[in-house]
């Protein structure tokens, strides 16, 4: 995610990888191996939030290898860079399956680049693992979502400002980069808030560019859509490097978390390292994790992260704990098949657990998506975040909303009778 020490980390992260006998390999990988695919961006305006997701994955590859690899080969990464160009993931995608052979590939952040990629392994059926929140609305066979749906994310978050303890908030700021995961999680937000008597003329929404810098406007019109004397919180879906000026503009133009609240679901730990967060103090993130959580699995992940990596300073974050998780799913269904087919990988993925990092279980559902717990942190002065609220358990991840009507009547499972992403009845009957 976004970091000023991002280039030199890159660099550095790849010669690591090299001297700790990984190989990073831009074209087909030695014969006899197991090859991982890894499609996120390390150029373009993404960089600063998919960068820190390749380490990840080179360091879990790492420590595989070390244990001996998987189903007794090596395991080899195989690293493309779609340079934050959304046709070019799709191209680098087909090069990872169709040239480079790999068993699986584990990739993407922005919603349109999973949209890009989609047609290409459902073509050559070959497995994605996705890390991030999304907008749901999605269920593919040849996908497995391990980062947060809506209901994962957005509308606890969102239930959290409505409530005593966030504030009460009666109004609404939806500000969202301009394309498929900010517009439809606020379709749904806004269906949700219907449902709680918000009306229209109390919800200010509004999109900006990839990359957008100038935020002096906008911060202002919050401010003023602020000033009616009605509790007013700001939920954030803005992506990759514009969430900097955006902070840095709330800090200038003195927007205080006990005025205004903003919840965020694109900035976690790595984005505020770039930042002095003492102007930011009392803002929100929602997410499934946060490195500050104090469980035994949490502080044996860091310790990792940092021997790996080589630089204590260098933090954790939520696309990384659901890195973390589906690359440990599919080595554990990779054994339970004993092959790296995708059809015996998918049908041994249901049911896997793994221990997340704060000290629960996730599991993989038949519908691709995970149980999952909901966080939602303080901004502290350090950069990090202090849980102050969370769910009981963890969540089943639903694949279609239930505040969208088109959306509420259809099932995801990909297990028999139903075999089907998005049915209203199962595709099997007796």
């Amino acid at each position: 995610m976004i970091s000023r020490r991002n280039t030199l980390n890159t660099l550095a992260a790849t010669a690591l990888a090299v001297s700790v006998g990984i190989s990073v390999l831009p074209a087909q990988a030695a014969e006899g191996t197991i090859k991982v695919g890894v499609l996120h961006s390390l150029s373009g305006t993404m960089a600063i939030s998919e960068t820190t997701l390749k380490d990840s994955v080179l360091m879990m590859i790492d420590k595989l290898n070390k244990e001996g690899g998987l189903l007794g080969k090596k395991v080899e990464a195989v690293v493309v860079d779609p340079a934050s160009n959304w046709p070019l993931f799709a191209e680098k995608a087909r090069e990872l399956i169709q040239v480079n052979k790999v068993d699986v590939v584990f990739g993407c952040w922005t919603s349109v680049s999973r949209k890009s990629v989609l047609p290409v392994f459902e073509e050559l059926n070959s497995m994605l693992f996705y890390p991030v929140q999304y907008e749901g609305e999605e269920s593919s066979r040849n996908v497995f979502y391990t980062g947060a749906a809506p209901n994962q994310q957005a509308i606890p978050a969102v239930e959290y400002l409505m409530s005593e303890d966030g504030g009460g908030a009666k109004r609404f700021i939806l500000l969202g980069t301009d394309y498929v995961y900010p517009r439809t999680t606020n379709k749904i937000l806004r269906a949700f808030l219907h449902t709680k008597g918000i009306r229209d003329a109390d919800i200010m929404e509004e999109y900006t560019p990839f990359g957008h810098s100038d935020w002096q406007t906008i911060v202002a019109s919050v401010k003023k859509f602020a000033s009616a004397g009605i509790k007013t919180a700001v939920v954030s879906t803005i992506n990759g490097d514009a969430n900097i000026p955006f902070y840095k503009e709330l800090g200038n133009q003195g927007v205080k978390a006990e005025d205004i609240p903003v919840v965020a679901f694109s900035v976690g730990e790595e984005e505020l390292a770039g930042l002095d967060t003492r102007p930011l103090v009392g803002h929100l993130g929602a997410w499934n994790y946060f490195m500050s959580v104090d469980a035994p699995e949490n502080a044996t992940f860091i310790k990792a992260w940092h021997g790996f990596i080589g630089d204590k300073k260098r933090v954790t974050n939520d696309p990384m704990e659901a890195t973390y998780i589906g690359f440990k799913m599919w080595v554990q269904a990779v054994k339970q098949a004993g092959t790296t087919d995708v059809d015996a990988v998918r049908q041994a993925m249901y049911g896997q657990k793994v221990k997340n990092l704060t000290g629960g279980m996730a599991v993989m559902n038949t519908n691709h998506h995970l149980s999952k717990p909901v966080l939602i942190g303080e901004i502290q002065a350090d950069g990090q975040f202090d849980v102050v609220w969370q769910t009981d358990g963890e969540v089943v991840g639903d694949a279609w909303s239930d505040f969208i009507p088109e959306s509420a009547g259809l099932t995801a499972d990909w297990t028999y009778p139903w075999v089907c992403g998005n049915c209203k009845k199962p595709a099997y009957t007796n």
